[in-house]
């Protein structure tokens, strides 16, 4: 007897296709819908019935109208087109689970000169690295239990894959991000375990979550951030794990202040007070910074200083205890790369500039993305200074380095400082930097 096939699944050769799969890995169902229509001759109506949404929303969702981030409607689409499970973080389906020869070289070869020769080395140890590096686990029994020591398996594979961070933008980390938090989610949803193990998931979970909502916002995915942002706090609470839940509420903060100065400040507060002072020294550094920018963004001098100088007396604490890995990053160098980012905004060069010179004389260019976008606020600095050359010297090595990064915040940064660069004209350096800016 034949295997029932419902009416929308996809045929073999149409997922196959590079551009089809390409959709997939980014979760992008509106040109999956769009594809099966124009290629595979499969109606929206069908689609909309068996992934039980409404036709007119499979309409607007292919033009690229909103987009589908909620995990039992991401299964539930995946089953009914059957679309493999590793393209999607999912655990494999009975119709096959297998990644199509030639792939990721064919991806790859679509990619950009200038973006391959600097990211060809990590996405080449991504392709063939990561296999060695975050082996397959064994999360739920026969008799469909999570055992005890899956938690800190999981977050010791987050902390291996946000070293991705380090080197990719969120063009190029999102869908991976994306997908471990939603394996995670379905383990949690369908396993059984006992109460501290299910605490510990879903402190994973929480740190997924800001894995992801980070390289959403460094993609420019505004929408899907915050609700990964949001999607974490209340993982981070129902673990009882203050550290994270208060990182969550840094990360969405530093997301709203850019729209609304006091919601931005405020959050920022609230995550700050969630912590307390037992709480790592790294995380307390992070959250306090996190507060500083918000309020040296609303123009909050004062407020700015003190959060800053809390920041510096977490991070000189003689303390050996462990700090999560999501905070560790937190060092004297990234102190002083805030401090000059906060007093740019607060129009203090003779602060501002030295702590960012300082700062990036240290900085590793193979950080490009975090290099090129701490140059703009150097570039500021020196604009307020009345340093026009140096302003514009800064900006073009910022282009430079920026060159094929998979994240909007380089450019947009570019872009305004170009902007104020624009009435200087006259100087050699600008024209320079305003024709580079124009391509």
């Amino acid at each position: 007897m034949t295997a029932y096939e419902p009416p929308t699944a996809l045929p073999a050769e149409f997922l196959n296709r590079i551009d089809v799969q390409a959709a997939i890995l980014a979760h992008d169902f509106g040109t999956l819908f769009r594809l099966a229509k124009e290629i595979a001759r499969i109606s929206y109506s069908k689609i909309a019935a068996e992934c039980g949404i409404k036709p007119e929303r499979v309409g607007a969702l292919a033009r690229g109208e909103g987009s589908i981030t909620t995990f039992g409607k991401i299964v539930t689409i995946a089953d009914a087109l059957r679309v493999p499970g590793h393209l999607l973080g999912l655990s494999a389906r009975p119709w096959g689970n297998s990644t199509p020869s030639g792939f990721a070289d064919a991806i790859s070869n679509r990619e950009g000169e200038v973006r391959m020769q600097r990211r060809g080395f990590m996405r080449a140890s991504a392709g063939a690295g990561l296999a060695a590096a975050l082996p397959d686990l064994e999360p739920i029994s026969a008799s469909g239990k999570i055992g005890i020591q899956l938690p800190e398996e999981l977050r010791r594979r987050a902390a291996r894959l946000r070293r991705l961070d380090e080197i990719l933008g969120g063009g190029d980390t999102y869908r991976v991000y994306l997908s471990e938090y939603l394996a995670t989610k379905r383990l949690i949803d369908l396993g059984t375990c006992t109460g501290e193990t299910r605490r510990a998931l879903l402190s994973v979970l929480a740190e997924q979550a800001q894995q992801a909502g980070w390289a959403a916002f460094d993609g420019g995915k505004q929408a899907d951030a915050s609700g990964l942002y949001e999607a974490s706090y209340q993982a981070a609470l129902n673990s009882d794990d203050d550290s994270l839940a208060g990182n969550a509420l840094a990360f969405l903060s530093y997301q709203k202040v850019s729209s609304d100065k006091g919601v931005g400040v405020e959050i920022a507060r609230q995550s700050c007070r969630t912590i307390g002072p037992e709480a790592p020294r790294c995380v307390r550094a992070l959250l306090y910074e996190r507060l500083a920018w918000t309020c040296a963004v609303a123009g909050l001098v004062k407020e700015t200083e003190e959060a800053l100088n809390t920041a510096e007396c977490a991070l000189s604490e003689n303390d050996d205890a462990p700090q999560p890995d999501w905070a560790v990053w937190v060092d004297v160098n990234e102190l002083q790369i805030m401090k000059g980012r906060c007093w740019t905004e607060l129009r203090r060069p003779i602060r501002a500039v030295p702590a960012l010179e300082n700062a990036l004389s240290h900085f590793n260019e193979t950080h490009a993305r975090d290099k090129s976008l701490y140059l703009t606020w150097l570039a500021d600095a020196y604009l307020a200074a009345g340093e026009i050359e140096q302003a514009a010297d800064a900006v073009r090595c910022a282009f430079e380095l920026s060159s094929g990064v998979a994240s909007v915040r380089p450019g947009q940064r570019i872009s305004s400082v170009v902007r104020k660069l624009r009435p200087y004209r006259n100087i050699s350096e600008v024209v320079e930097v305003v024709e580079l800016a124009s391509f």
